[in-house]
């Protein structure tokens, strides 16, 4: 197994499922009402902190109580098989279907630009990287591979401040909504970088823990 591209998977994966649960949370707190549409804002308006704090999404459930309880209880699917059963065999798999549900339930539109590329990198969990052997020098893998705790740890920090400011619309000396959506879009950039970055360092790392195997070509 790949234990170092098994945690930077399983933590992208956590934080899109705490996403999912702020989804879910206040589309609960919207009640036993009707959706009225397929798109919906998560935050009623009377409840929202700010201009853009709507927090839009997609539901096929033409009810906000039962939307934010499935976003909720997928989201909760999410964070246990990230941290459970994500190097299982069909760990990658089910990681991508439970965040296609969260997208179809509720839970937010902007993950998929994070789970499509993480669910990618997770297909490698169980592989021998033959691929990325070649791609890599092995002069490069050594300083590579000591990087991805920090990458993945600051790109998880700044997910979190995008998730917190998507939801308050607060930030340090930021007081102009405009300003703030632009410093959102910017971190939740940023931090997409990151992970990917993080991902070819965690490769490097695994590479190094793990030898060829005998018969690379059968792998990827």
């Amino acid at each position: 197994m790949n234990r170092s591209t098994r945690i930077v998977a399983a933590v992208l994966g956590v934080l899109f499922g705490i996403s999912g649960l702020s989804h879910g949370f206040f589309e609960v707190r919207q009640g036993n009402t009707p959706t009225e549409g397929l798109l919906i804002d998560a935050i009623h308006p009377s409840m929202q902190m700010w201009a853009y704090g709507g927090e839009t999404a997609f539901t096929l459930i033409p009810n906000f109580l039962f939307t934010g309880l499935a976003a909720i209880t997928v989201s909760i699917a999410i964070i246990v098989w990230c941290v459970r059963y994500l190097d299982t065999r069909h760990g990658a798999s089910v990681f991508l279907g439970l965040f296609v549900l969260l997208f179809l339930v509720g839970g937010g539109i902007g993950q998929i630009a994070f789970f499509v590329p993480g669910w990618a990198f997770a297909t490698r969990i169980n592989k021998p990287l033959t691929v990325w052997r070649r791609i890599l020098p092995e002069g490069l893998r050594g300083p590579l591979a000591r990087i991805w705790p920090f990458t993945a740890a600051l790109a998880a920090v700044l997910v979190l401040i995008a998730l917190e400011i998507a939801i308050f619309g607060f930030f340090p000396g930021f007081t102009d909504p405009d300003r703030l959506l632009t410093l959102v879009m910017v971190l939740l950039g940023s931090a997409l970088l990151l992970f990917g970055l993080s991902f070819v360092s965690a490769f490097a790392d695994d590479m190094n823990h793990n030898p060829l195997p005998l018969n690379p070509s059968v792998a990827r």
